[in-house]
């Protein structure tokens, strides 16, 4: 039986686990270059800086505001703080990091997605629900896998 691997697929989150260098902690676009690339969003050599500065924007509004911004927020603090970006293309990188399940988006306004209890304006909270909600539901089907696996070895 052939299975379509794609359609199993409920979400796919990439992780590396960089070294936090002095460097690193130098400048901000630095540090948001270096967040982007441990939590997936951009892969390494990656020189667009659209999903960087949208990323920058988020974190300014839900962790220094402690607001949720609409569209038109992202874009003046990117146009401020970046280059300039139209909507369009901040709209295209919302969605991109909406389907890699780190924004959601309710009454016009976007969000880090928040995590099951606490406070969402908590960066402790995001990075626990991230890795602590994917990473357990991902352990819990391949210790199933694994232990089925198993059984059938002993049974056949």
């Amino acid at each position: 039986m052939e299975l379509n691997e794609a359609a199993l697929i409920e979400s796919e989150m990439t992780l590396r686990n960089l070294r936090l260098t002095a460097e690193v902690l130098e400048t901000k676009r630095a540090a948001i270059r270096w967040l982007a690339l441990s939590l997936g969003i951009i892969n390494p050599g990656e020189s667009r800086l659209g999903s960087l500065a949208v990323l920058d924007a988020l974190i300014y509004f839900q962790f220094i505001k402690m607001t949720d911004p609409t569209v038109k927020d992202l874009e003046d603090y990117i146009n401020a703080n970046w280059e300039v970006i139209n909507e369009k293309t901040l709209r295209y990188h919302l969605l991109r990091m909406k389907k890699m399940g780190f924004v959601e988006n309710a009454y016009g306004k976007f969000y880090f997605k928040p995590p099951g209890t606490g406070d969402k304006y908590d960066p402790a909270n995001l990075v626990s629900r991230l890795l602590g909600d994917n990473s357990a539901d991902i352990s819990g089907k391949v210790s199933q896998v694994i232990k089925d696996l198993k059984s059938k070895s002993l049974g056949g």
